[in-house]
């Protein structure tokens, strides 16, 4: 397993990763290049040799980890040969050098500890710096198998200007993508840990097409009116835990998108933001699918949302067997809820019939107090209503003290212990005695 420690403390404005592929021969096979904004302030330039060999995803993180500094002082030559590794200086954005992190201690053989950081990686404040560059990556890892990154250092994304350019924050600007700090692309076998996440340009950490990932103690933070900073995202994943993490974003706690599965969530501090959210599922008429995901132990403080599984109209699939377990709440706009008609858009969306199935849905021991009249609401389709919803021991009070109330449209299912607010959940046995009914009614019907 490649391990990537981050131990040393160097700081360095201005890196991304972009999506160039490298195949190794390592047990740790990779597929990332590097291009780097330089910090010029106090550099001293001298000349770069180009060493090109192929390398393991460890040696290449060394150089971005590691060695930043010493990367911002090699001048930059485009008649130099190709490399995995790239830089892309400021002054001379067309031109690059190749460098081998062999000349900096790496063995990158997939089985030496031999990176570690615990300083600050800061990105490029100016979004123009992207330009010829895919806007939505900064840190990326492409297909690395077994590797272990941690330390306690930080990654700032300084997302400040790129959240003023956003349409969310100002209708008159164009939407336009920007990049998430750290990207895990089908990779297998990962667990990222002690580190912080600070102010990404838009989400945070995302596991895109990934298996068997394990993430601990992070704490990722950005104000909460930035726009779109998830804080960590989960899409078309399997096997991933999220354990003892605090998370403080403008957007979604964390976000288990479609086509992911055993996805269990514990042990987090949520908030500000917008909660902890299944979805959206649906979007564009699309399918998904996302079953057997637990979310339990965790406090939510402050948010827009709590526990939320948010669908588009007019999608396709469902989202089954999750579990929202002994979950504590202060201050929670929406504390519960499942939003069938959820519409992200600077237009007003579309009716439409078709739906994402939710179905098999438990909230148990979700206690606290809710800042909204409705702690709970269940606004469900009409084509597709929710069923099996299930509520036990639900306790939850209006901030400003007395009653908060639920609310409930085509959902059904059942509760038990005490449920504060009550209920209002139909029961399942008669939605289907009445569409038993309403079918028989409409067959023996004389035709016309």
């Amino acid at each position: 397993m490649t391990s990537l420690a981050l131990r040393q403390n160097y700081t360095c404005r201005g890196v991304f990763l972009d999506k160039t592929n490298q195949r190794t021969s390592s047990p740790s096979s990779s597929a990332v290049s590097v291009m780097v904004d330089p910090c010029r302030a106090g550099a001293r330039s001298s000349p770069g040799e180009t060493l090109s060999r192929f390398m393991s995803a460890a040696a290449i993180l060394l150089l971005l980890l590691l060695l930043f500094d010493a990367l911002l002082c090699i001048d930059a030559r485009p008649e130099y040969s190709p490399s995995p590794m790239q830089l892309l200086r400021s002054d001379h954005r067309d031109g690059k050098v190749a460098i081998s992190v062999d000349e900096f201690g790496a063995k990158g053989n997939g089985l030496d500890d031999d990176t570690a950081i615990s300083g600050t990686i800061i990105a490029p404040s100016d979004p123009e710096i992207w330009d010829g560059h895919d806007p939505r990556k900064w840190i990326y890892f492409h297909g690395v198998n077994e590797i272990v990154v941690r330390g306690g250092g930080t990654v700032n994304g300084m997302g400040h200007e790129w959240w003023s350019r956003s349409c969310k924050r100002n209708a008159t600007n164009p939407c336009r993508h920007a990049p998430t700090a750290i990207t895990f692309h089908r990779s297998k076998h990962v667990i990222l840990q002690d580190l912080n996440v600070f102010n990404s340009q838009q989400m945070h950490v995302a596991f895109t097409s990934c298996s068997h990932v394990r993430v601990s103690r992070l704490k990722v933070i950005a104000p909460a009116e930035s726009p779109n900073t998830d804080g960590i995202h989960i899409s078309e994943s399997r096997s991933v835990v999220v354990e003892g993490s605090t998370i403080s974003t403008g957007d979604d706690c964390i976000s288990i998108v479609g086509n992911s599965s055993n996805i269990q969530v514990k042990g987090i501090v949520c908030g500000p933001g917008h909660g902890i959210s299944v979805g959206s599922l649906g979007k564009s008429n699309s399918f998904s699918k996302l079953h057997h995901i637990l979310v339990e132990k965790s406090l939510i403080i402050n948010t827009e949302n709590g526990l939320r599984i948010k669908t588009w109209q007019g999608g396709s699939g469902y989202a089954r067997n999750i579990k929202f377990r002994n979950i504590q709440m202060s201050n929670v706009s929406n504390p519960i809820i499942i939003d069938q008609y959820y519409c992200d858009s600077l237009s007003p969306c579309e009716n439409q019939t078709s739906a994402v199935e939710v179905h098999d849905i438990a909230f148990v021991g979700i206690k606290g107090t809710s800042a909204t009249e409705n702690a709970i609401a269940f606004s469900c389709s009409d084509s597709a209503p929710c069923e099996k919803i299930l509520l036990t021991d639900i306790q939850l009070l209006l901030e400003s003290g007395g009653n908060a109330t639920a609310y409930c449209w085509k959902a059904s299912g059942s509760s038990s212990g005490l449920i504060t607010p009550p209920s209002c959940l139909s029961s399942g046995l008669f939605n289907l005695i009445k569409q038993k009914a309403n079918s028989i009614e409409g067959s023996s019907s004389p035709s016309r």
